[in-house]
């Protein structure tokens, strides 16, 4: 297999299966806690095809790979969930939002443990696709546990919060994606040209991943 397909393919499974278990993971809690909705619309699977969004499943992480940014961002398709059905709407909330960040957690975790009883290698893709799973699914584990609507974080601390802080806080989540693209990519650009160093991504997101990551490695003997 020539080389750059391999690579290609080595960055491109662990990315699809990341973000497919991860939306899975999403619906098939909600699915054992009362609601079926993810499940009727097929979205229990682990189909690739029906979780992938073109512009943030493949779109955007392309550009980004592509320009040299140095970090990835993206997502998928958001599994449909009506907390409404939920047996315990504010507890199961929790428990369906942090399925996710959960999912990749133990992807990492599989991924660190299988490329411990590999042979080290630098060209071997599989090692490569190992290397990249770990990576790839603490960043997505960290970045979605933000506590910020509509990540999996601010689910979670809306399920947490009392009731009369909850809605309010809530309710930011249609500026969540606006304040997420602002603090990713205008902070660090504008910092950059006034002569600063400000980039939130690397210290809420880049900081912990590397200290997770250098916990499997460390605890797997990598």
């Amino acid at each position: 297999m020539d080389l750059q397909i391999a690579n290609v393919i080595a960055w491109a499974v662990p990315i699809l299966l990341a973000v497919t278990l991860h939306e899975a993971a999403h619906g098939w809690v909600a699915w054992k806690l009362g609601d079926d909705t993810a499940y009727k619309m097929g979205r229990v699977t682990f189909n690739p095809i029906r979780h992938i969004d073109p512009v943030g499943t493949i779109l955007i992480p392309a550009l980004l790979v592509f320009s040299g940014t140095g970090f990835l961002f993206g997502w998928a398709k958001p599994v449909p969930v009506h907390f409404g059905r939920l047996g315990s709407p504010r507890r199961d909330m929790i428990l369906v939002a942090a399925a996710g960040p959960g999912i990749n957690l133990i992807l990492a975790v599989l991924s660190g443990f299988v490329l411990a009883l590999l042979p080290i290698s630098d060209t071997n893709p599989i090692n490569l696709a190992l290397f990249i799973s770990i990576q790839i699914n603490i960043l997505l584990a960290i970045f979605n546990m933000l506590p910020l609507p509509p990540l999996d974080g601010g689910r979670v601390l809306t399920g947490l919060l009392p009731a009369w802080l909850a809605r309010p806080f809530a309710e930011i989540e249609r500026y969540g994606m606006f304040i997420l693209i602002g603090l990713i990519f205008i902070l660090p650009r504008v910092s950059e040209a006034l002569g600063l160093q400000i980039n939130p991504f690397v210290w809420l997101i880049g900081g912990p991943a590397d200290y997770v990551t250098g916990i499997i490695y460390s605890v797997m003997g990598i």
